[in-house]
């Protein structure tokens, strides 16, 4: 079949897209080290990226949500060259390459795209493997990924419908097509699987966003026949080549448990091999690498990469098994790219190339799209290079040698462990979060790893290990001092932990800003009633108000995204929102206690957190002083674009 026209665009005049680097104080720190590079885009293409792969020329090629396939001449210049491949495609989100083919996975198939007879276009695209659409804007479709024998998998995004479904055959799960388009069903539970990697063993882990089912961002090692935990994939386990029995109806919609205790009761559920703790390490989890370029990129040779789209930021892995468990850390690593990650990939000369794009999915990086490389600048960060699980603590590496008197002292370490609930509601709170403690820490006598022994550790829990003030030997400080380590398995198998009978740390904190019944005092009621809404791309459906000094308002938010959103109102200034939306950021692991609201002056009122497909009313009263003052959104990375100005006047 032969789609579309023929001929080779190339164009060399350049209207650079600049990189949006945040200028936190952090992303300053991170750039000592690894430098975030534009690859610049010509002016009249809209590289929307959806997946990439290097061809055997080392050209890379991108393919775009628009459906175009663009491949780019000399990538790590200043003067790449774009030529346009293959376009009409229905938004692909992954590339690979192989056999001078290109194989892509858009919404309805997996296709095969041929430049049979060399002129740099296609002129030949193959239906692999078709799977039924239900015309529901979420059926996104991903991949594929090649295995060692060369079959391929390729995973399919659940539909929205106020919650993920499962509306046509095959959503919700990873599938594996082989190059002559037979089709196994692998696994199933999958609510967003954008990103998923495949290791040197052969092992496939894929990552997950929040959502329904979803407690946070989390990396899940699949295997054939596992549930990772939405059950709406489940309505087609009934099928004959299904590789599991278990049904929808097998599942408790609100349990209250988490989802290392269900999978006590349901074998199938895998549990995460690691947490990615929501607004703390990103709110969109997507792309995943490994690090193969033995030592090319920095001191994190094996280890994994994953990006995350509402941060536009890219935090780093260290994973083990144990008792034949994957598990294992997450640390941040490097924020500031100019977009919302989706994709990465490794290029030749050892850079990262990133991929992004926003349309729909706001982030923190201001562009609508962006390609940049992250380079290693050869300059080695003091971090914890990787936490390892011992059966009474956490054996510690370091990247540089720490100081050997401080790093004994047990102070310097704090330990929380936390968990989320595994229920059928958008999101979970952080619960049953208690301190735990450290009793000893040994350094190595080359001072490259300290061996900490931990009361309070917990089987199933993410445990949050924090060292802001330790030091190395020449005295640095570590650059990102905080980890989470998710602990499935102990060596041994029984943990030695000494159990603290502390009780929860979380606390039902009463805020009396957040005001939802009317006062008594209103005794004509509200002044005026707004009803405020919410729009796709983390946006009020409201830009703009104005209401009088001294009115009394009924304020009803309703929620109808499909994520977790807040309404807070601040005092006049920009300065005021943005300080405002940096303080919730900084509440960390207690910031879901109090509706990631801050306890400020500068807060004048505010909603709860409200979940998708609910509203809730406050009632407030406008401030007598004339002035520009602002409504936003303080659930971590929608600050930035969920604001809505409101004027007041006489």
């Amino acid at each position: 079949m032969k789609i579309g026209y023929r001929f080779i665009l190339i164009v060399t005049c350049f209207g650079f897209v600049q990189a949006a680097v945040a200028q936190t104080e952090m992303a300053r720190k991170e750039a000592a080290y690894y430098g975030i590079e534009d690859v610049p885009i010509p002016e009249d293409i809209v590289l929307e990226v959806g997946g990439m792969t290097l061809t055997d020329k080392d050209q890379l090629a991108v393919c775009t949500r628009r459906g175009e396939l663009w491949v780019i001449d000399k990538p790590y210049g200043k003067d790449p060259q774009y030529s346009l491949f293959a376009h009409g495609m229905h938004e692909p989100l992954g590339l690979n390459y192989r056999g001078n083919s290109f194989y892509l996975a858009q919404r309805g198939e997996l296709t095969k795209i041929t430049d049979k007879d060399n002129d740099g276009t296609a002129d030949s695209y193959k239906t692999i493997y078709a799977w039924p659409l239900s015309g529901n804007y979420h059926d996104y479709s991903y991949g594929p990924k090649f295995t060692e024998n060369g079959d391929m998998l390729v995973t399919l995004n659940l539909s929205w419908i106020g919650h993920g479904a499962s509306l046509v055959k095959w959503r919700g799960w990873m599938l594996k097509i082989t190059p002559e388009g037979e089709m196994t069903p692998i696994a199933t539970g999958l609510r967003s699987p954008s990103g998923f990697v495949i290791n040197d063993a052969g092992d496939v882990f894929y990552s997950e966003n929040q959502g329904d089912w979803v407690g946070s961002g989390r990396i899940t090692h699949l295997e054939k026949g596992d549930f990772a935990g939405n059950p709406e994939g489940l309505v087609w386990s009934g099928e004959p080549n299904s590789p599991l029995d278990l049904k929808m109806e097998d599942i408790e919609e609100q349990s209250g448990l988490t989802m290392y205790e269900y999978a006590k009761k349901v074998p199938e559920l895998k549990v995460p091999a690691i947490w990615l703790p929501h607004t703390i390490l990103g709110i969109s989890t997507s792309d995943m690498v490994f690090d193969n370029t033995q030592g090319k990129f920095g001191p994190f040779e094996g280890q994994m990469f994953v990006g995350d789209q509402g941060h536009s930021k890219i935090m780093r892995v260290f994973m083990e098994k144990v008792n034949g468990v994957y598990q294992g850390a997450v640390f941040p690593f490097v924020e500031g790219f100019s977009s919302g990650i989706l994709r990465m990939l490794w290029g030749s000369d050892n850079s990262m190339f990133v991929g992004m794009t926003s349309r729909g999915w706001a982030s923190t990086g201001k562009k609508m799209f962006g390609l940049q490389r992250l380079v290693w600048k050869g300059k080695t960060p003091f971090e914890m290079k990787t936490i390892k699980a011992q059966d009474d603590g956490f054996l510690i590496t370091f990247t540089k040698p720490i100081d050997k008197k401080a790093g004994e002292d047990v102070s310097q370490y704090k330990v929380t462990t936390f968990n989320y609930l595994y229920h059928n509601t958008y999101g979970s709170p952080i619960v049953d979060q208690r301190k735990a403690e450290v009793v000893a820490a040994e350094v190595a006598d080359d001072g490259l790893s300290v061996r900490l022994r931990i009361n309070g550790m917990r089987l199933g829990f993410i445990h949050q290990v924090k060292i802001p003030l330790l030091g190395s030997q020449s005295g640095e400080k570590l650059l990102h001092p905080t980890g989470y380590y998710t602990l499935n398995e102990v060596p041994g198998g029984t943990l030695k932990s000494k159990p603290l009978d502390n009780g929860s740390d979380a606390k039902g904190v009463h805020q009396p800003k957040r005001r939802n019944e009317m006062p008594l005092t209103w005794t004509k009621g509200p002044d005026r009633k707004l009803v405020i809404g919410t729009e796709p791309g983390l946006r009020y459906d409201v830009k703009e108000l104005r209401v009088k000094g001294g009115a009394k308002l009924e304020i009803t938010f309703t929620n109808n995204d499909d994520m977790l959103h807040n309404l807070v109102i601040t005092q006049k200034g920009v300065e005021s929102v943005d300080k405002v939306a940096q303080l919730a950021l900084n509440l960390g692991l207690d910031g879901a206690d109090v509706n990631y609201v801050p306890d400020s002056k500068l807060v004048l009122g505010h909603t709860g957190i409200v979940q998708p497909g609910s509203q809730e009313t406050i009632y407030f009263e406008v401030p007598n002083s004339a002035g520009e003052y602002w409504i936003v959104c303080t659930f971590p990375g929608h600050a930035s674009t969920m604001r809505i100005k409101l004027i007041v006047g006489p």
